[in-house]
């Protein structure tokens, strides 16, 4: 695009139909609320937290915007179809997915854990962006565009011990990142993702409450400080938009800098 000296970048995605998944909280409200801020509608898809839900559809059309909340469990294919049923009907065929729904899972060592806890964390956090990109591939194809974003992890780099199901389906949302993109390059549809790192939400107070727990966490961050959702509001709004538009198949790691190996910043 030609941009003279005196234009203003702005995101504007105004006439998008946004859907994130997992939006009830956390990164995802954070999502949401960013999507509508730059003109979008959106899905707010919850599992387990409707009145959140509610909350943030409440909050987002105080600030002026547009959205509707949607329930379905993303690690079931048939309320996958559903879901995307029910915003077709309501809002009409998205155009950007958040593929942010996701569970750490129990600490397990390998060995020592239960099979059906490692399952339900690859169903939820592998299948479940499969189930929902390939609904959204669907009505993106015949109109040439769209744009997928999958909510990744550091530890898709970084591996997590007691959490290995985590981490693998996590490096697999990656390669799954690459592998549609490819696919779907033909048709004007980008695929990418978001790594985030160390994000104060409050799931994970008990870490970042307790100061002994907080100093040892900001020593595994090259920049010593947590991150906060709106850095990854802000990041996927920008990836859902134009100017982004010749980036796909990549991930975009927001984490201050866990994956640097910050023991090495001063030597090792």
């Amino acid at each position: 695009m030609d941009l003279d000296k005196k234009s203003k970048v702005i995101i504007d995605l105004t006439g998008k139909i946004v859907l994130v998944t997992g939006s009830s909280s956390g990164l995802g409200a954070a999502i949401a609320k960013y999507m509508a801020r730059a003109g979008a509608k959106v899905a707010v898809h919850y599992h387990s937290g409707k009145d959140r839900a509610d909350e943030i559809v409440n909050e987002i059309k105080k600030d002026g915007g547009f959205a509707m909340s949607f329930y379905g469990d993303v690690s079931k294919k048939d309320d996958v179809m559903k879901l995307f049923s029910e915003i077709d009907s309501s809002f009409g065929p998205i155009d950007i997915l958040v593929n942010n729904a996701g569970i750490d899972g129990k600490r397990e060592l390998v060995g020592d854990d239960v099979p059906e806890d490692w399952e339900k964390v690859i169903q939820v956090n592998l299948m479940g962006p499969y189930y929902c990109a390939r609904e959204a591939v669907k009505r993106m194809k015949p109109r040439k565009s769209g744009v997928i974003i999958n909510i990744t992890s550091v530890h898709e780099y970084v591996p997590w011990s007691g959490y290995t199901a985590y981490s693998s389906a996590k490096a697999g949302l990656s390669m799954f990142t690459k592998a549609l993109a490819q696919e779907l390059s033909d048709y004007g549809i980008r695929v990418v993702a978001i790594a985030p790192g160390a994000i104060k939400t409050p799931i994970n107070k008990d870490v970042w409450g307790n100061p002994e727990s907080l100093k040892d966490l900001l020593d595994k961050i090259a920049m010593p400080r947590l991150g906060e959702v709106d850095d990854i509001g802000q990041a996927a709004v920008f990836l859902a938009s134009d100017l982004a538009s010749y980036i796909t198949g990549t991930t975009l790691l927001v984490d201050g800098g866990m994956a640097l190996y910050p023991d090495f910043k001063h030597g090792g």
